[in-house]
């Protein structure tokens, strides 16, 4: 039951992007472009740092999948990009191997093949610590992620519905495994309310991971003999509302969820993430071109990347946090509601020196 549901989400995931078109959340953010900013293309380090983790590129490859022979011959591909670019990746949930062993090889494959890099192991807010521990084992991960998906267990036929117990277990997690501990969730979006509560906990960074991207209340309602949930298409807030919403937490932070290109990314950092990631681009194109056409995604991502921030002036990530921002549209709405005053990053360039930090500029700390 578990390898077909797996098999069936990325099934699901890959048609639901290749469907998807229009308008983004991201497109509501627009730079300010002053044409005299520029500086020289070798002054630019992609090098970013949060929660006592570095990384050389300020992307990564998100959680997607593992628990099948298709999604192990997944992972795989996922993993050999990751090895020939550099590039930080996260397995699925291992969920699926603390039911069956049997299933280890399909997520410890991301090991073999990338021995050296970052790879995030991946659990549920259910998990024990000796759970968690076995994840870490299972991959010799450098960090653990936990995923927070109350929406897609509510839609799900088979889902969990009890909840209160998240809190408490992401704090004996966090406490109890020796690496870096992310929590994220998966499309919904992480508020300023949640994201407090995480920073109680201990974890060292989340990932706000909002809609736009993959949309797994559609996914699992597809999987239902009758599609009931229908209504909660869209459920959530969106990437860029969640980082404006995380003003002044002092919580490092990832950003995943609708992420398309590399302006999306310069965008997410701008915001405040230290990060950006995706997973439903890089899935469809394991799928159609394997490791090779990931690899050369995912290069062309870091040297467009580095082409914007080089026109932008930012001599690193967190330097695009310094430079000036208009929010449009829904996203302007969203930050009315909220009461977020956005008219500052539209002229944050004239006060910010070069002596403050990233979080600083938005509002939190490093």
């Amino acid at each position: 039951m578990s390898a077909d549901r797996k098999d069936a989400h990325v099934r699901y995931a890959t048609e639901q992007h290749r469907r998807h078109s229009g308008h983004n959340p991201f497109d509501d953010v627009s730079f300010v472009h002053h044409a005299l900013a520029g500086i020289d293309r070798r002054d630019v380090c992609l090098t970013t740092r949060f929660g006592g983790i570095t990384w050389p590129t300020p992307l990564y490859i998100n959680a997607m999948t593992g628990g099948s022979p298709t999604t192990g011959a997944i992972n795989r591909d996922l993993a050999i990009a990751a090895r020939e670019t550099g590039i930080a990746i996260a397995t699925g949930s291992v969920s699926p191997y603390f039911a069956d062993a049997s299933v280890a090889d399909t997520f410890r494959v991301m090991r073999e093949e990338n021995p050296d890099g970052f790879i995030l192991a991946n659990v549920n807010a259910n998990a024990t610590v000796e759970k968690a521990r076995r994840a870490v084992d299972l991959l010799r991960a450098d960090a653990l992620q936990i995923h927070l998906n109350a929406i897609q267990e509510t839609v799900m036929p088979e889902g969990d519905r009890s909840f209160a117990a998240w809190g408490p277990r992401i704090a004996q997690i966090a406490a109890g495994v020796d690496v870096p501990v992310i929590v994220k969730e998966v499309g919904f979006g992480l508020s300023r309310e949640t994201l407090a509560r995480l920073k109680e906990t201990g974890v060292r960074v989340a990932d706000v991971s909002g809609s736009g991207g993959t949309d797994f209340a559609r996914i699992e309602n597809d999987r239902r003999e009758r599609p009931d949930y229908a209504y909660l298409d869209g459920w959530g807030q969106s990437t860029p509302a969640c980082l404006l919403d995380a003003q002044g937490i002092g919580l490092p932070l990832l950003a995943s969820g609708g992420v398309r290109h590399p302006l999306d990314v310069a965008r997410a950092l701008a915001l405040g993430a230290s990060a950006a990631g995706a997973s439903g681009l890089f899935l469809r194109t394991v799928l159609d071109g394997g490791a090779p056409a990931l690899t050369a995604l995912l290069r062309s991502w870091t040297d467009q990347l580095t082409a914007l921030m080089t026109a932008l002036g930012a001599r690193t990530p967190a330097d695009l946090a310094r430079c000036d921002v208009l929010v449009h549209g829904d996203l302007r709405a969203f930050c009315a509601d909220r009461a977020i005053d956005t008219r500052r990053l539209a002229t944050r360039s004239r006060t910010t020196d070069s002596r403050t930090t990233h979080h600083e500029t938005i509002g939190g700390t490093r």
